[in-house]
């Protein structure tokens, strides 16, 4: 049986972002985007299968408001991984621990989800976070403290780290 799918789309800060999610738990967030358009687009979601629903949302929808103005919120919200393989769940999960305000290198990421020496791998499972802000692959950086990629472009890693006070020193 195909479970129901709740989207919703709406204006922060720094743009309009989107959620999916199930009975499962969240399934994807979108980084802010100019417009609602491109914010649904990101979603990746054929709206006929889905349900517009702000109620389904309320409280997840104040909190990445918060967030892009430059509040420190908690995301403890119940997630919807079905489509992930168990090491992009396990990546997933140890970079949920990483702090607001704070920031962690590959190899950490790697060290914590069980598998050191597989940083280039966390890499590849980071570009395919589904949930980002909510899994703050933003906060992972390079051993030498630089940037490193990031899904949503550069600028977007920096605009994230500088509105969480990340020290500029990582963002050279």
């Amino acid at each position: 049986m195909r479970q129901q799918l709740y989207y919703v789309i709406f204006n922060t800060a720094a743009g309009w972002v989107g959620i999916l999610g199930s009975s499962g738990g969240v399934r994807r967030t979108t980084l802010p985007y100019p417009s609602q358009k491109q914010a649904l687009a990101s979603l990746g979601i054929d709206t006929a299968q889905a349900i517009l629903s702000k109620n389904n949302f309320r409280d997840l929808i104040q909190r990445f408001q918060l967030y892009f103005t430059g509040r420190r919120v908690n995301f403890p919200d119940k997630l919807d991984l079905n489509k992930a393989t168990d090491f992009q769940r396990n990546v997933w999960e140890a970079t949920r621990q990483i702090p607001y305000g704070q920031t962690r290198s590959y190899a950490w990421v790697a060290q914590y989800s069980g598998k050191p020496g597989a940083a280039q791998a966390v890499g590849q499972a980071l570009a395919k976070n589904t949930l980002p802000i909510i899994i703050p692959c933003h906060r992972v950086l390079k051993s030498d403290d630089k940037l490193g990629g990031f899904s949503g472009g550069l600028e977007m890693k920096k605009r994230l780290l500088v509105l969480e006070n990340v020290g500029l020193d990582k963002l050279l």
